[in-house]
């Protein structure tokens, strides 16, 4: 079966060009010119992946980006405006999994878009809980707790596989300090960052061959934390 992917953009003309480009990779695509008629879509199709424009008349992407949330995972990847950081901090925090500035390159807004749809298509547990996670030279064991990696194997406490399994679940997507303090530990954040950065430490030393220059848990500078979706 293709995967089929749903546009939300009142920009008809890149809409088709997308359509137009993804086609050629097998994929399907539907479009929608605003909010609404895109969570109406949602209700009524399965996709693999949405794109969401920031700007758009009536419901902007924001407002459509948590009316999404509260009823699925899907990945979304946020269209924001050239030099928009603010936009782009909001989307992430609000639950977007990636997002690309306007105008973008065709090649690699296909990249992104065939990551998201791997990456989802591996944690979706639709047919059962896996045992394992596996990445390129590290597997996740949920049975013993523990991780395998070039060095051997090796068991986590508590807090370290949690967090690990927490942001390795939601691989590519960045994942704030609040958002982990809360999963992780179950409490309030209270703005202190020095229990994530511990526990952060202690894994990159037993996963990394180089801690100094992490691959698989990487920083995102004031904002948080991200499980590398290129793994």
């Amino acid at each position: 079966m293709m995967d089929q992917i749903l546009i939300i953009d009142d920009d008809k003309e890149l809409c088709a060009l997308i359509e137009q480009s993804v086609l050629e990779e097998g994929i399907r695509v539907d479009c929608c010119y605003h909010g609404r008629s895109g969570l109406q879509k949602l209700k009524e199709n399965e996709y693999q992946l949405v794109i969401l424009d920031v700007m758009m008349p009536g419901s902007d992407g924001f407002e459509t980006l948590g009316q999404i949330r509260r009823e699925s995972s899907l990945p979304i990847l946020m269209l924001t405006a050239k030099n928009d950081s603010a936009s782009k901090v909001r989307g992430l925090r609000a639950g977007a999994d990636d997002y690309l500035t306007k105008p973008f390159d065709m090649d690699e807004l296909i990249a992104r878009i065939g990551a998201l749809i791997r990456r989802y298509t591996r944690f979706d547990r639709k047919g059962g809980q896996p045992q394992t996670l596996d990445f390129e030279g590290l597997t996740i064991d949920f049975d013993s707790h523990s991780i395998r990696v070039a060095d051997g194997e090796h068991v986590l406490p508590p807090k370290e596989f949690d967090l690990l399994l927490f942001l390795a679940e939601n691989q590519g997507k960045i994942r704030t300090k609040q958002q982990i303090y809360e999963n992780v530990w179950g409490e309030e954040y209270v703005y202190d960052d020095s229990n994530i950065m511990a526990v952060i430490s202690r894994l990159r030393k037993k996963m990394e061959k180089d801690p100094g220059s992490p691959r698989y848990i990487q920083t995102v500078k004031g904002v948080g934390y991200r499980f590398n979706k290129e793994v």
